[in-house]
């Protein structure tokens, strides 16, 4: 037991320390190849907090461990949603801004959508897989060219640049990057999380065992909130600093992050069955959250502290569930 428990509180520690070193090599590099600061805030950043899902899902299927693989996209985006952006609302209710309301949240839901929908067969197979990929690929061309149309003039470029220093927060210095070294980081953070999934994925099919818990329910909970540390440290240190605004962008694009890139890797590495717990229950939770997201962004266009607290409440609601069904 003790061994296990050591496993994924090594394993997350590696791969909080390997998502970091291979962000920081990501965006040094963005930044020698003379890359805008908003692509590298929709791409590198965004994609960055997500890196500890990729790892653990893709060592997952790669291990024979399919549940864990998809119950972490699963849990993550569910968790995501209710206790980070609840958090985030109770610290300092935020606004809605920029692209939110107009684009990244309808293909947020859209994306869900898609993705709830392909999961009723019990299987990822590779041509989800290929789809997924290539949907999570088209929309990232297009939010950027969208970007980059917005960006036209003097002043959105300072805006542009001050906020894409928020959303990467300290993780470039003053100093121009070396391009030796950025690679050097690179590889180093794909070591990390590497190890850091193996030992993830290992411990946790332990506890599994050990508890009596199914994987799939240690997917979606230790799994899933522990690969999602690095959202929850982003986003809250972007509310601290009154720019809660910020956690939201966060989430949406980690939330397509998982459910096109997560898991169409992960179905690339090797095809994977999928629980009918999964996908007659835990999908459609995640797709209930996610449309929840709807009426509380257009409530005032504003996240109120009330609807911080409801969010904690409904995912309070989604862990009596699991117990009940897992």
């Amino acid at each position: 037991m003790f061994v296990a428990v050591l496993l994924v509180v090594l394993g997350i520690g590696l791969l909080l320390v390997g998502g970091e070193t291979l962000l920081r090599g990501s965006v040094g590099l963005a930044t020698v190849l003379s890359l805008t600061p908003a692509v590298i805030g929709l791409t590198v950043v965004a994609a960055g907090t997500s890196i500890p899902e990729l790892a653990v899902s893709g060592v997952a299927a790669i291990q024979g461990s399919p549940d864990i693989a998809v119950a972490n996209v699963v849990g993550s985006n569910i968790f995501n949603i209710t206790v980070i952006i609840g958090i985030c609302a109770i610290v300092r209710p935020f606004p809605i801004l920029g692209n939110t309301l107009r684009l990244e949240y309808p293909a947020l839901a859209i994306v869900t959508i898609v993705v709830v929908f392909l999961l009723q067969d019990l299987w990822v197979g590779r041509l989800d897989a290929i789809l997924f990929v290539g949907l999570y690929v088209a929309f990232t061309a297009y939010l950027i060219r969208v970007v980059r149309r917005q960006m036209s003039t003097r002043e959105e470029k300072r805006m542009e640049a001050e906020t894409a220093e928020l959303e990467s927060s300290e993780l470039e210095s003053d100093r121009p990057p070396k391009a030796w070294l950025s690679i050097l980081l690179v590889v180093a953070g794909i070591i990390l999380l590497g190890l850091g999934a193996q030992a993830t994925v290992s411990g946790a099919s332990q506890l599994a065992r050990l508890w009596g818990w199914s994987e799939r329910l240690i997917g979606l909970t230790i799994v899933s909130a522990g690969t999602g540390l690095p959202e929850v440290v982003a986003s809250l240190v972007s509310s601290i600093r009154g720019r809660s605004d910020i956690a939201l962008g966060n989430v949406i694009g980690s939330n397509i992050f998982n459910a096109l890139i997560v898991l169409g890797f992960s179905g690339l590495l090797a095809p994977l069955p999928v629980l009918p717990g999964i996908a007659d229950g835990d999908c459609w939770w995640m797709l209930g959250t996610t449309l929840v997201l709807l009426p509380i962004i257009l409530n005032g266009k504003k996240v109120y502290r009330w609807e911080g607290f409801a969010l904690l409440v409904i995912y309070g609601i989604y862990m009596i569930y699991l117990n009940q069904t897992a």
